[in-house]
């Protein structure tokens, strides 16, 4: 029997893949990519399948399946990275990406404590720049290094090289170029986390905006807040089935902001706005729809899979909810998962 997306992402959407290969060492991973491009033959890079939309039809090519594994600190020794002050971690990418939030905290690795509970694995986290409650994982990354497909051979960038944005990189600007084989962080070392930058995160911890929380509690209120939104994965919670926030946050400029919406000044000169909002003031509220797909009946910003549904009732309610805020606003949203075989 072939293998089928549906059970292999969060949407529990997609149909089957042609081949598919699960490769869990870096030169399994390598060599299934070069024998499929050598071959010509389209490839897809699984992750977690937290991010992805798989048309009904599935995917005529090869699947490969990222599971490699592995974390490697410059010392394990708590008591050892107290008096340096950081640690360096190198972590495959087929590592979960939560469980290594989990793994940070535990060690006192500073700075992904905000981004817990978010699905998916290590190796993706570069290239959708993830973010959340203040924190993106730019800010603790401090190289990523992949297997270029263009020049068959290993390249790892700094940094400054990786193109990071708002949810975007040079990884995602060039979606069939890189296959990120590893990530390696830059931590602080300590017990408090990152100072709080989300007014959202801070209220449920009792702290000022700027101040600084233990970790741990830091990791608990941000899975609280997620859960609240039907943003922790749970087979049993039909809200989970998603691909957590279906359009990013428009930017637009200063005029262009409705009144009324919130509104977050950027270093160019433009402002991000809340795409939920725009949703909502559209006229779509949580759990809108009648269907086998509805928006999250605690997020609107998530497009869910009641139980039985197809990837083309997916979409045509996405492009009600695009066609809805452009109508209303003028403004268009951009879809954040990737899409295979399907467009809006």
């Amino acid at each position: 029997m072939p293998e089928l997306f549906r059970d292999h992402t969060t949407l529990r959407l997609g149909g089957p893949a042609r081949s598919w290969v699960r490769a869990t060492s870096e030169a399994e991973l390598v060599g299934a990519v070069s024998a499929a491009d050598d071959a010509g033959e389209p490839v897809l890079v699984l992750g977690g399948g937290s991010n992805l939309v798989v048309a009904d039809a599935g995917f005529d090519g090869t699947v490969v399946e990222v599971a490699t594994s592995g974390i490697t600190a410059d010392s394990d020794d708590p008591d050892d990275l107290a008096c340096l002050g950081a640690v360096t971690v190198k972590v495959a990418a087929g590592e979960s990406w939560d469980e290594l939030v989990a793994h940070a905290v535990r060690q006192g690795w500073v700075g992904v404590e905000a981004l817990a509970g978010i699905p998916g694995l290590v190796g993706a986290v570069p290239i959708q720049n993830v973010g959340a409650y203040g924190q993106e994982v730019s800010q603790t990354i401090a190289q990523v290094r992949t297997w270029d497909r263009g020049e068959c051979a290993l390249r790892t960038f700094s940094t400054t090289e990786c193109g990071f944005g708002y949810r975007t990189s040079r990884f995602k600007q060039e979606p069939s170029r890189y296959v990120v084989l590893d990530v390696t962080f830059l931590f602080r070392q300590g017990t408090l986390g990152a100072p709080v930058e989300y007014a959202e995160l801070a209220r449920a911890l009792g702290v000022e905006l700027g101040d600084r929380a233990p970790m741990a509690d830091v990791r608990e209120a941000v899975l609280g807040l997620r859960r609240g939104k039907g943003m922790v994965l749970d087979p049993a919670d039909h809200d989970t089935w998603s691909a957590g926030s279906f359009f990013t946050n428009p930017i637009v400029d200063p005029d262009a902001v409705p009144e009324g919406a919130p509104s977050w000044p950027l270093p160019d000169g433009r402002v991000k706005t809340s795409a939920a909002w725009l949703i909502e003031r559209a006229g779509f509220g949580k759990g809108y729809g009648d269907g086998r797909v509805r928006l999250s009946t605690k997020h609107t910003l998530a497009v869910t899979n009641r139980g039985e549904a197809t990837t083309a009732e997916l979409l045509e309610l996405a492009r009600e909810l695009r066609d809805g805020v452009r109508d209303r606003f003028g403004i268009g949203l951009v879809n954040e998962p990737v899409l295979v075989g399907c467009r809006l």
